[in-house]
Formats: C-alpha cells, structure tokens, sequence
C-alpha cells in the first residue's frame, strides 16, 4: 500500500485514513523528525472537518508514543502551519486536511522544520518506517520519556501580524468593499481580520463550518455564491479560499472568475515592474496555458515549467532561485512570505497591485487573453498505466499533428483521469476532447 500521493497523505476518513493508520504514520514521522531533533516539539493544527478530531487525536497519540512533545493549535490555515512551524521552532509541522475535497476525506500533510512540504524521498523514508514493524516497536518511550501535548489557541494572532506585513505599508484597503468566501473552512477566523485591519469594508460569507460543510457548494471551488454576492452588494472584488486556504480565486467587480494564469500573469508583472521579481523569472506548471508564456516572453520574463504540485512548483523555484510561482488552480507562491501556496497572501497581492496602479479587477487581471483550453476530470474505475493502454499512442499522436499541447495524467488524490487539451481552435478543441472522453471511458470505466 502506498500512504503518500501529490500532497501528504490523503484518503477517505474512516475508511482508508483510519485512526489507526494516522497514529501509526505520526509515529514513523515522528521517528524519522527525531534524527536531527532540536527541540523535541511537533505542531499540528487543521481544517473544520469533523474527521479532524478523530485523526488529531489519533497523531497525538502516536507522536507522544514516540517521545515528542506536541503543540496544538487547532484551525488553521495550511500556510499558516508552514509560517508557525518555522516561526515557533518546532522539528516539524502536521495540517490535517482534504484541501478543496468534501468532508468525507481528510488528509495529513508534513512540513519540516523551515516550514517546506516534504520532498518525496524523505515521504519514501517515512513510508519505510510506517511498514517496519521491528523499529516502530523499538522506538516506543517509556516512563518520563512519554511525550506531552498542550493546546495554544493564540496563535492566531502571529499568522495575522505575518500576513499584514505582506501588504505595503504605504497602501491601504479603505476605498475596497470584498466579499470574502470562506469555503466554511480553515480561514474562516483569519481571512476577514486581515482584511478588516488593513482597512476593507468585508462581507463575509460560508464563514460558520459545522464539521460537514466545508467546501460545500462554496469557495474555490465553487463560486456561483461569490459571484452572484459581488454583484449583489457592488463589491470591487470577491475573494474565494478553499477549505484550508492554501489556494485562491479572484472574482473580479463585474462577478465574473478570474482565470488562475491570468492572475498569475498580472502578478508576475507587477513585482517586476517594483523590482521584487527575484531572478527574471517564475514557475507554473504543465497545465498553464501558453498564452502566459508568451505574455511573460514579451517582457524578457522566463516561464519554467514544473509537474503539477505546489510541492512541484516550491522545488523548482528553489533550483531557479526564483521567488514567484504557481498553479493556474490557484495555489500561489508569494515565497518572500510564504512557504508554500497561501491563498490570503495572494489576495493581499492582487489587492496591492489593483490599489497601487489604481485599477479595477476586471481589467488589471486579465493582462492578456488566453488559447483556448479544454479541462476535463474523468472518473475512472481503475488507474491503468497509461503507456499500456491499446491506441493511446494513436491519439496522441494524431492531437499532436493537429497543433493542440496535451496533458492526460491521473489525479494523485482521487479515482479520477485529467484531460487537457490547449489550441487556437476551439471548434476542433471540443470535437477532440470529446473524443478522447469517448476513449478513455472505454479504456477505464469511466
């Protein structure tokens, strides 16, 4: 069995993410963290699933099993857990999370010590020590070595002093009416504080999580509610985090969704026209539209592609040297002020560039007009390896002569196949997704 997928450990909870599972993969983390131990503290904190409980639990035990002492601090954002882990001076960070998924799941997600997700050889070493039954059993404390736990709930504020020093000091919201979705989920406390304490007049909505509703018909993910409020109260830009608020979507003042590239594109630009774009260049991923790297191009910007992942997108940013990057999802990387993607920073960001060059959404983020793209999500009833599927090669091969960039991968969180097709063409973009839908339903029992 495999534990660790694109981002942590992540499963349906109950089921595949049992409690027994989670003490026991706190436990080889908490085995590996103890080689280069500093201060012997872990922080763990999470989103407002009610599976929370259960699988926080379950972590504390298993790391206290094991000697460390645990820190906890309840709901939090995810970045937030990356910012205090550092901020704090803990061995380690755990968010317990699904992200944008429904309550049904939840996941655990690792930082190190610095506050970065975990790189995937240290994820295999874990793993390791997750099936290795002679050392988990070695590695029990006894007597005074037993680890303790305690639960700080005002922490909160730190998170809030960091995010507010994102924000130049010479700007302020004060002339903004935002409306902030909160997905019912872990930014619900945080994101309308910042934005009150920078000067914003803020309606909050989605904002009262009951364990279940988190992600429900809101957020990031789905912004029909957040559109339709933006026109309803005149706002001048409508915000949208997802459950743990690690990513972002922008509704601009006219209620309509701002495209992920789009954003990023705008962005990219504003920082080097301030001088604050490290390196000439940014990283996106493989499934960034084209017209983002011709955008940047015309700049002398460099795009570097990754493989999908914030993770991804962090690591390559590291080897550029670089300090901006993202996802066209919406996970964006501030890296002067976050560790990974902090769905309120960039919000702070995109405000920051509308106020200073004194622009409305609508026109400020959208600096150059996209190819036309298709994005379908498959579900499938088996991962087949796609190399062994009959007539794969055919296809590909066929959308390749016809001019369209591809990218067919499966999802690393759920039973589901991802199909994107970019091109001038639109009429002919449909008509080949469309096929390859028909295609891979048959392959895979869709």
């Amino acid at each position: 069995m495999k534990l660790f997928g694109t981002d942590g450990v992540r499963g349906e909870a109950g089921s595949f993410l049992t409690a027994t599972l989670a003490m026991r993969v706190a436990m080889a983390a908490g085995i590996y963290f103890k080689d280069n131990a500093k201060t012997n503290k872990i922080l763990v904190g999470k989103d407002t699933r009610r599976s929370g409980y259960m699988i926080e639990n379950a972590i504390v035990s298993g790391l206290t099993a094991i000697g460390y002492d645990v820190v906890q601090i309840g709901p939090m954002p995810t970045p937030a857990i990356a910012f205090l882990t550092e901020d704090m001076r803990c061995d380690a960070g755990i968010m317990i999370s699904a992200s944008h998924n429904s309550y049904e799941d939840n996941g655990i997600k690792f930082f190190d010590a610095h506050g970065d997700k975990l790189p995937s050889d240290t994820e295999e070493e874990i793993e390791k020590i997750y099936f290795d039954e002679h050392l988990i059993g070695e590695s029990q404390a006894v007597g005074k070595e037993i680890g303790k736990a305690k639960r700080i709930d005002d922490v909160i504020g730190r998170y809030i002093v960091h995010l507010k020093n994102s924000f130049p000091n010479s700007l302020s919201l004060s002339s903004m009416r935002i409306i902030l979705d909160a997905a019912n989920g872990a930014g619900y406390k945080v994101g309308p504080t910042v934005l009150e304490e920078l000067g914003a007049e803020v309606i909050v909505i989605n904002d009262k999580p009951d364990g279940f509703n988190i992600n429900e018909n809101c957020g990031a993910i789905h912004t029909n509610e957040l559109c339709k409020n933006v026109i309803k109260y005149r706002a001048d830009l409508g915000i949208a985090l997802d459950g743990d608020a690690d990513r972002v979507v922008i509704v601009d003042e006219k209620g309509d969704v701002i495209d992920g590239d789009q954003l990023i594109g705008a962005l990219a630009k504003y920082l080097f026209d301030r001088g604050l774009l490290r390196g000439r260049g940014i990283v996106t991923t493989v499934m960034s539209n084209q017209a983002l790297d011709d955008y940047l191009a015309s700049f002398d910007i460099k795009l570097y592609r990754s493989s999908v992942g914030d993770k991804n997108v962090l690591e390559m940013m590291k080897k550029e040297n670089l300090n901006f990057g993202g996802e066209q999802s919406g996970h964006v990387i501030m890296h002067d002020f976050a560790k990974t993607g902090d769905g309120l920073a960039t919000a702070l960001a995109v405000l920051a560039y509308l106020v200073d060059t004194n622009q409305k959404a609508s026109t400020g983020l959208r600096p150059f007009t996209l190819y036309p793209q298709k994005l379908v999500n498959l579900n499938v009833s088996e991962k087949k390896p796609l190399e062994t599927i009959e007539g794969i090669g055919e296809i590909i091969k066929e959308l390749e002569q016809k001019g369209m960039r591809h990218l067919i991968r499966y999802s690393g969180t759920e039973n589901k196949l991802r199909l994107l097709l970019e091109g001038r063409d639109a009429k002919a973009l449909n008509e080949y997704m469309e096929k390859l839908v028909k295609f891979f339903k048959k392959a895979l029992g869709g």
